[in-house]
């Protein structure tokens, strides 16, 4: 069988089509539930973390604004940002997130690493 031109074309619409309808993680429905659940208990206005680092997890903008030292979000570079390092244990077990016994699971690492590597949208 002859691909044509044609036949082509449309071969490649169609992987076009199906790569742009890939899931994409959100921060509302997949990262802020993980935030809220794991972080925000520490990571909040008033709270314990909140006052040695300046981060707030409460709000995308307050996530993104990040910490007294800059920001924890490197947009489309999970493996360089401080909010990936710290969940993965990367980091000085002094720094590791969160220290309660509610660690992260390695699915919601992946979670928050997918949405940073996809740009760390609020979406």
């Amino acid at each position: 069988m002859r691909i044509t031109f044609v036949n082509g074309f449309f071969l490649v619409i169609l992987c076009i089509s199906l790569t742009a309808c890939e899931k994409q993680v959100s921060f509302s429905k997949d990262v802020m539930p993980i935030l809220d659940a794991k972080c925000v208990s520490c990571h909040a206005v008033g709270k314990k973390g909140f006052e040695a680092s300046g981060l707030s997890v409460e709000t995308y903008e307050q996530l993104m604004q990040g910490t007294r030292e800059g920001p924890v979000i490197e947009p489309g570079y999970s493996y360089f940002s401080t909010l990936q390092i710290v969940v993965e244990h990367r980091a000085s077990p002094s720094v590791s997130m969160p220290r309660t016994s509610e660690k992260l699971t390695s699915e919601e690492i992946q979670i928050i690493g997918e949405w940073i590597d996809e740009g760390a949208r609020n979406n």
